[in-house]
Formats: C-alpha cells, sequence, structure tokens
C-alpha cells in the first residue's frame, strides 16, 4: 500500500515536471521594438532537422530541440535572428527579432481605411511607426512629423508645429486620430497647433499621405492627411491575467525640458485595458550662437504694479518667455467576445498651461525702438476626444469587413494680448464640441476586384465669447468674440473606392465621394454693425481618384495617380473677426465657395539588388477658387477701429488661383550588413494668381529642404550621425505676408527681410541595455547654429542634449 501511494505520488509528479517543463518551453516571438508578436516565424536548427513555426500569437515550442543547440529564427520581414535554447529561456522565453530596413509588402490603411499592400498603392505614403518614435524621442507630434525628414513643420512659438505639405499647411491639410477626423469649424488658415495634442508616446504608427484625400476623408484634404493611430490594448494569449508597461524619462538642455510617462497594459483573454499618463515641463527655449542677430531676444518687458517697463535681455540668446507644461491622458479599453466581433473604446485627454505667441512678443512698435505688446498668449490648449469602434469580420451580405467609428471631441483654446503700456487686457475664447460617425464596409467577393465603401456625418457647435479687464482696476466687461456664438457646421458625405489587380504587377486604384456642407452663424451686432443678419451656407463636392502602382519589373515600381480634392468653408473662413498682421483686420464674409484641388502625381521606385533603393515623385497642384485673405469693405469703409488701433479692413475671399509642383526624392543605401545611408530632399514651388492676372510666391510653401542619415545597427545599438538642410527664400520669393513680418526674418545686404539657408549637425544613439531597460542619448546641431525656419517666429534650438531611459515590463 505505501509502495503504491508513493509509485502513485511519483507518477503525479513526474506529470508535473513534464507539464512544466513543455510550458517553460513555449517562447513567444516578438518585434523587437513593438514587443507585438510575429505570426509564421520559421524556427529551425542548423541541418532543420528539428523545426517549429509560430502561430497567431507568436508563440512557439521549441521543446524538441536541445539545451545549448543554436536556432535560427526567419521571417521574410525581419532580420534573420540567431541564438541558443538556454539563452532565450534565461531571457524570459521571448525571441526579439527586427524589422528590415525596407518592406515591399507594408500594410497600410489610410487609402481605403482597411488594410492594403502598399507596393498596390500609387498614392506616396509616408510610415513613421512606434520604433522610430522611440528612437528619435520627439518632444511633440509636430517634432515627430519633422524628424520624418520629409513634413516641413513651421513654428511660432514652443508650444507650436504647424506641418506644411506640398505647398499646403493649416486647414488645407487634414488630421485625424485612430480614423476620427481632428480638424473642426475653426481650424484657421494661419498656423495651427492642433497637432502638439497627440501625445508621441501613445502612437503607434503615422502615416501620411500626400496629396490630395478628399475621396476618402471629405473636406480639408487638399495638399495631404497626417493619419495618427494610437497603440491598442493588448489581450493575454492565455486564461490568466497578463501585465506588461513602460516608464520613460527624458531630459533636453535646449530648453530645460522635464519629461515622464508611464503605461501599464491589463490583458486578459476577451478584455483589455491600457492607461497612459505623459507629462512634460518647458523652460524658455535657447538658441544658437552662430547665425543672423536679427534673431536675438536683446529686450522684453516686465509688468510691475501694473506699469510696462522694457528690459534688456540678461542672455539674448534665450527667447523669454516660450516655456510651458503639458499634460496627456489615455484610456483604452478592448473587447473581444470572439474571433468576428471586436470592439475598442478610446479616452484622450490633452491640456497645456498658457503659453505665450513668441512672434507677436517680438514685433517692435511703430517706431521701432520698443516691443508692440506686453502680452500676447494663447491659454490652454484643451482637447478631450472619446471614440468608440466596433469591427466585424467574416461573410456578410453586402460586406465582408464592418467597421463602425463613433467619436466626440471638445476644443477649448483663448488668446489674450494686451499692448505695450495699455492697462486693457483683451481675451476670447473659444469652445467647439465636434459629434461625428463613420460607418465603412469592405468588400472582397468580385474577382480580383475590392471594393470599399461607407457614409459618414460630422457635427461641430462653435461656442465664443470676448472679454476685456482693466489690470489696474480687476474690472472686467465684455468685448467682440472671435466667431459668432453657437454658430454650427455639419458634413455628411458617401464614398466608393475600388481596388481591381489586373495583373501580378498592375493594380489600379480608383473612388469617388459625394460630400454636402452646411453652415450656419448668426451675427451679433452689438459690437459691430454687420451689413448681415446670418450665413447660411449650403454646398456640394464631387472629388475623385484614379491610379495605377505597376511592376514592369520585380525591382522597379511606377506610379501614376490624379486626384481632386475640395475644402469647403468653415466658420474661421465665414464668421471671423481678428487682428492678421499689425494694422490690419479681418472680417466676417458669408459669400463664400469652396475651394478646389486638381493633383498629379508620378513616382517611380527602383531597387538595385537590395543594397540600394532610389525613390522619386514628381506632383503638380492646381488650386480654383482659392479662399485667400484681401483687402474688402465693410459697410463702404476700408479702414475700421478695433481693439483701440485704426486697422485696414480684409475679409477671406475666392480671389485667386494657386499651382504649386515639385520633386521628392529619396535614397537608401545598404552598405554592410549593419550600416546605412538614408538620404532625403523635397524641392516645391508654388505661385499664387489674382483675379487681375498678377501673381506672387505662394505663402505655404517651405524653402528646399532634405537630410542625411548615416545609419549603424546592431541586435542592442542604433546609431545615427545625420545632417539636416534647408535653403534659402530670397526677398523676392518671400509672399507678400511674410514680408510684412519682416521682425521674423534676418535682413539681406539691402536691408530687406528673407529667410537664409541652414544646416544642423546632429547625432542620436539607442542602446538595449538589456531586455528592460533603453537608453537614448542624442546631441542635435552641434555646431550651435542660430537658424529660424521658414515662416517661424521662433528661433531653433542651439546645442541640444538630449539624455533618456525607458524601462519596460
Amino acid at each position: 500500500m505505501k509502495f503504491s501511494v508513493s509509485m502513485g505520488r511519483v507518477v503525479i509528479i513526474m506529470i508535473f515536471l513534464i507539464f512544466t517543463t513543455g510550458k517553460s518551453q513555449e517562447i513567444k516571438v516578438l518585434d523587437f521594438y513593438t514587443k507585438e508578436p510575429i505570426v509564421n516565424v520559421a524556427v529551425y536548427n542548423h541541418d532543420k532537422s528539428t523545426t517549429a513555426l509560430s502561430d497567431l500569437g507568436g508563440l512557439c515550442d521549441i521543446s524538441h530541440f536541445k539545451a545549448n543547440e543554436r536556432i535560427t529564427f526567419k521571417h521574410l520581414s525581419y532580420e534573420v535572428y540567431r541564438t541558443t535554447k538556454a539563452q532565450l529561456l534565461k531571457n524570459g522565453s521571448n525571441a526579439l527579432m527586427v524589422l528590415k530596413h525596407e518592406q515591399l509588402d507594408e500594410v497600410v490603411m489610410s487609402i481605403s481605411k482597411w488594410e492594403q499592400q502598399k507596393k498596390d498603392i500609387p498614392h506616396k505614403i509616408v510610415t513613421v511607426n512606434a520604433r522610430t518614435v522611440a528612437f528619435t524621442n520627439p518632444q511633440t507630434s509636430a517634432d515627430l512629423l519633422q524628424n520624418s525628414g520629409k513634413v516641413f513643420v513651421q513654428k511660432s512659438q514652443l508650444g507650436g508645429g504647424s506641418p506644411m505639405i506640398r505647398g499646403f499647411a493649416t486647414n488645407r491639410l487634414l488630421l485625424t486620430v485612430d480614423g476620427v477626423r481632428m480638424n473642426n469649424a475653426i481650424f484657421r488658415g494661419g498656423n495651427l497647433q492642433n497637432v502638439i495634442s497627440i501625445d508621441p508616446f501613445t502612437i503607434n504608427k503615422t502615416e501620411v499621405i500626400f496629396g490630395p484625400g478628399s475621396v476618402i476623408y471629405g473636406s480639408d484634404a487638399l495638399g495631404g492627411v497626417m493619419n495618427f493611430y494610437t497603440k491598442r490594448a493588448t489581450f493575454s494569449e492565455t486564461d490568466s491575467l497578463s501585465i506588461s508597461g513602460n516608464s520613460s524619462l527624458r531630459y533636453a538642455s535646449a530648453n530645460n525640458e522635464k519629461t515622464g510617462h508611464f503605461d501599464i497594459n491589463l490583458g486578459k483573454g476577451k478584455w483589455a485595458f491600457l492607461s497612459s499618463v505623459s507629462y512634460n515641463d518647458f523652460d524658455d527655449l535657447k538658441m544658437g550662437s552662430h547665425g543672423p542677430d536679427e534673431y536675438l531676444r536683446n529686450n522684453y518687458v516686465v509688468t510691475n504694479n501694473g506699469v510696462d517697463v522694457l528690459v534688456a535681455n540678461k542672455d539674448p540668446r534665450k527667447q523669454v518667455i516660450t516655456g510651458y507644461d503639458q499634460w496627456n491622458f489615455m484610456q483604452k479599453i478592448s473587447h473581444k467576445p470572439n474571433n468576428n466581433w471586436d470592439l475598442d473604446m478610446g479616452l484622450f485627454y490633452s491640456e497645456t498651461s498658457d503659453y505665450s505667441r513668441y512672434d507677436r512678443l517680438i514685433r517692435p512698435d511703430s517706431e521701432g525702438s520698443g516691443l508692440r505688446s506686453s502680452e500676447w498668449y494663447y491659454g490652454p490648449q484643451r482637447w478631450f476626444m472619446g471614440n468608440v469602434q466596433l469591427n466585424k469580420k467574416g461573410k456578410g451580405k453586402f460586406y465582408d469587413g464592418l467597421k463602425l467609428t463613433t467619436a466626440y471631441q471638445y476644443f477649448e483654446e483663448s488668446r489674450n494680448d494686451r499692448s505695450f503700456q495699455d492697462p486693457v487686457l483683451y481675451s476670447t475664447k473659444e469652445m467647439v464640441n465636434a459629434l461625428s460617425a463613420n460607418v465603412d464596409f469592405e468588400n472582397k467577393k468580385i474577382g480580383d476586384l475590392r471594393l470599399y465603401y461607407g457614409v459618414s456625418y460630422v457635427y461641430n457647435q462653435v461656442n465664443s465669447d470676448g472679454s476685456q479687464k482693466d489690470i489696474t482696476t480687476d474690472i472686467s466687461s465684455d468685448s467682440p468674440s472671435r466667431y459668432p456664438d453657437g454658430s454650427t457646421w455639419q458634413t455628411a458625405a458617401a464614398y466608393l473606392n475600388g481596388e481591381y489587380k489586373a495583373k501580378p504587377n498592375f493594380t489600379l486604384l480608383s473612388g469617388l465621394r459625394y460630400s454636402h456642407v452646411w453652415i450656419n452663424a448668426d451675427f451679433d451686432k452689438t459690437f459691430y454693425p454687420f451689413p448681415f443678419d446670418d450665413a447660411n451656407l449650403s454646398t456640394g463636392a464631387l472629388t475623385g481618384s484614379l491610379g495605377f502602382s505597376w511592376f514592369p519589373r520585380a525591382n522597379l515600381q511606377v506610379t501614376l495617380n490624379g486626384s481632386t480634392g475640395f475644402r469647403a468653408p468653415n466658420i474661421d473662413d465665414v464668421g471671423k473677426v481678428f487682428d492678421s498682421e499689425p494694422g490690419s483686420v479681418v472680417v466676417p464674409n458669408p459669400d463664400l465657395e469652396p475651394e478646389y484641388a486638381y493633383n498629379m502625381e508620378l513616382g517611380i521606385r527602383k531597387n538595385y539588388n537590395d543594397k540600394l533603393v532610389f525613390k522619386g515623385a514628381a506632383f503638380y497642384t492646381y488650386l480654383v477658387d482659392a479662399l485667400v485673405r484681401r483687402d474688402y469693405l465693410f459697410n463702404g469703409e476700408s479702414q475700421i477701429e478695433y481693439n483701440g488701433e485704426l486697422s485696414n479692413v480684409q475679409a477671406m475671399q475666392n480671389a485667386a488661383k494657386a499651382y504649386v509642383y515639385g520633386f521628392e526624392l529619396g535614397l537608401e543605401a545598404f552598405l554592410t550588413e549593419n550600416i546605412s545611408l538614408v538620404s532625403n530632399l523635397t524641392l516645391t514651388e508654388g505661385i499664387e494668381e489674382e483675379d487681375d492676372g498678377s501673381d506672387t510666391p505662394a505663402r505655404h510653401v517651405p524653402p528646399t529642404f532634405g537630410d542625411i542619415h548615416l545609419v549603424f545597427k546592431n541586435r542592442n545599438l542604433k546609431t545615427d550621425l545625420f545632417f539636416n538642410y534647408n535653403g534659402e527664400i530670397s526677398n523676392g520669393d518671400l509672399a507678400i505676408s511674410e514680408q510684412s513680418k519682416a521682425y521674423i526674418y534676418a535682413k539681406d545686404s539691402n536691408g530687406l527681410p528673407y529667410s537664409p539657408s541652414w544646416y544642423t549637425l546632429n547625432l542620436r544613439t539607442q542602446y538595449q541595455l538589456n531586455r528592460a531597460v533603453k537608453l537614448s542619448c542624442s546631441i542635435e546641431n552641434i555646431t550651435n547654429q542660430l537658424y529660424r525656419s521658414y515662416s517661424s517666429g521662433i528661433a531653433a534650438p542651439g546645442t541640444n542634449l538630449i539624455l533618456a531611459v525607458e524601462y519596460g515590463f
């Protein structure tokens, strides 16, 4: 009896050991940077006598391999990885694989809102993935776009970043977050800062479409679309709770940045939760030493007991006042009841402190001996979004995939300005409530034809008020609002997009969209005798695209695409009252129509034996009925008083045509297994044509810009030595509106404003200390150049040391 009991215990123990041993030898194959599972990785020993394959969760059984046997991991999209079984188990049973430099079969979502092979897309699309974001360590999402080397970014202040793509900017570019339109009814033609509300720590991937994207995204997508996809909550591969997360700390010397981030993911088999929080604290930005003296901050205004005094800046390279701080929060909840349905909910909140508009603080007064403004700052920029997305896979009667996306957004911003030695502080505050719903379908039933179609609806309500406060008496009173309070903007649309693979090497992509836009705004005549009571616009637009992707040879790709885009007037165009520049005031104009863009793009990509890849694109865009700011008569008057100053009257008008053309070139050279060379160059030209036949340089056309990167990378270390370059824009090539802002530009030999060329030399490195700890160190602008990017009101950082540490668990 004792023997049988003992034997029973032994059997139980042996079964337990076999079970636990087998379980411990099941490893997970993950992406080195994103930690996402990799499917269909071939795992084998040197003579391939023992093989295995990773499943949908990246899991792979290596129990049949010997402890010190050399194991190879191979996947088409990843670098070959070799290790031993013992080392794998020692490292936490994870095999981390590094993505190859260049992948033709990269999947993108921006063209149809569904996954498509990038090689089948005729549009130019640039992807910035999570591993690139982690390596470049951008302070804001505007810097993330700029670091790509393919998007030009303008900054009027440190708390800013306004992208320019192919000669278009601000409300002629579209922003989306997780498929939800971020552009609202008060996106303006002036520079925008909304992109900084998106936390770069939460971004999984950013896709930038170059050229019109109106077929899928509707109004505003004239020059391009920037799609930000944030990280999703991840499920556990078993029924037990899985816990993972990251924490990061970063410091930058140029603006004494102190940033902290933390996120945690809790995953079960059918439920997952991801929480994220980030905090940024920026001090005043310090510029470089070698460059135009016109950029120096020689003096600034100090207010004591209600009295403004102009004081000398002890350090003219310090840009007083530019510092601010920002909080970002994100909560994701995912539910997957079965293999066909999944539900994702996202909550986002971003808030800045007050931050100065630096370019307004350096404007000289009319005598040129002092400064015009004592204060000019934005109040807290707040953004909230709650979105719910329902996805269904599987065969339906009219679709193979269904995606329902609903969202609510709240935007808040304010402007506050006070002239030098004027006791009155003028303020306006805007709040936008935005509702949206999209239903998107994917259908793959008709042979080689894939159809994508859907409908969308967006509703915006704008609340706006104005006030003025005497800082000496602390007495406040009402003043004009920036926009008609309670005005609404809404749009409804339907689209159809088709992808037809005529041959294995030839894909045709085409689409149509009809959009209708309504505006309703009632004008308050308390402060201004408007010659109209309201603005009621109802307008529609039909847009389309047609293009192909062709591989005449396996190593050569040719793309051609034609597309149209439109932008309907919004509340900012129709109903705004504000000072656009010194001595000018913009007033409402209810008689506006949409502007339309017609675009052609030719692209080529040549691969030389996987050692050298050349990419090129040529584009031409023609804009008609362009909405531009021009002189205007208000009740027959060309001047009115605004905030105590007699100002020239202007208004938005369909008063111009424009054409933009250029070239975008890219080169990747894989010199050795570990060393590569990457370079980008963008050349753009643009002209605005007036109704009277005259023409002027377009405002949002950036100078020629480019970069060259020499990259070394092995499994644990990545180093990037790179050179950034911007060309000159002479005085004659400056837009008229830019020539009037001489105080933000350098002076040429004739004393006229111009934007000089500049360059920076930079070094960036990242080291994976172990599975959990990652260290980063960068030195930007090593030669301490003093420069200001075109149209920017703030000078760029001087030599900037950036240190960061990331811990993952």
